[in-house]
């Protein structure tokens, strides 16, 4: 499958958003999942391999170090890029994989903000950025089974949003901590604070744009 094939595949999956125009950055990520799902599939390695194997490296953050957190996460999340992209270039992408990876996402976000709470934010803040990230994706689904074409509007709260906070905040924690004893709870609270604060904002945009997409 070429490039050019994949995009067009990989668009009609993610509501007609087409990585071709979008910045370098989103543009590169995708293309890089391309050609490592290109890989894994001339390997015969299954979508549903890639995404068990990114929810078990999820599944390891919280009882890690937070540097060693810090890389499960980045692994886990290009994972998660992987797993759609062996499924589209071997032509396997099914309703019920997407159900199966958007399961896997929300469990491997739960880990991430356990994590946090493992190192010291408080267990209300956590609750927080779990219920705005979730609600995120329930308002959207909800709002596609309602009549909405397409993802609405790309949020500043999107899943990439929270994989670069949760990369983020265990790093960063993870280094102050070697500083100073104490500064890696103050980083990782930041952390999940920054998550809510994006999430809700992001969840506002999201609702802005159902209602202008289902307004009768």
């Amino acid at each position: 499958m070429t490039w050019e094939q994949y995009a067009a595949a990989w668009s009609a999956l993610h509501g007609g958003f087409d990585p071709r125009t979008a910045s370098p950055v989103i543009r590169g990520w995708v293309r890089l999942a391309y050609r490592g799902g290109s890989l894994l599939g001339r390997l015969r390695v299954g979508p549903m391999a890639v995404t068990a194997a990114g929810l078990l490296l999820c599944a390891g953050v919280p009882f890690v170090p937070l540097l060693v957190g810090a890389a499960l996460v980045l692994l886990a999340g290009f994972a998660d890029a992987l797993d759609g992209a062996v499924a589209v270039v071997t032509g396997r992408a099914t309703r019920l994989g997407f159900v199966y990876d958007s399961v896997a996402d929300r469990l491997g976000e739960l880990a991430w903000l356990a994590a946090f709470w493992m190192a010291g934010a408080p267990g209300w803040l956590v609750v927080a950025g779990l219920a705005v990230s979730w609600l995120h994706e329930y308002v959207r689904a909800r709002a596609a089974a309602g009549g909405m074409d397409g993802l609405g509007v790309v949020t500043v709260g999107e899943r990439p949003t929270r994989v670069s906070v949760a990369v983020a905040g265990l790093l960063l924690g993870g280094v102050a901590g070697l500083v100073h004893p104490g500064w890696d709870r103050t980083v990782v609270v930041g952390a999940v604070l920054v998550w809510v604060a994006l999430g809700l904002i992001g969840l506002g945009q999201l609702l802005h744009a159902v209602r202008r997409a289902l307004i009768d």
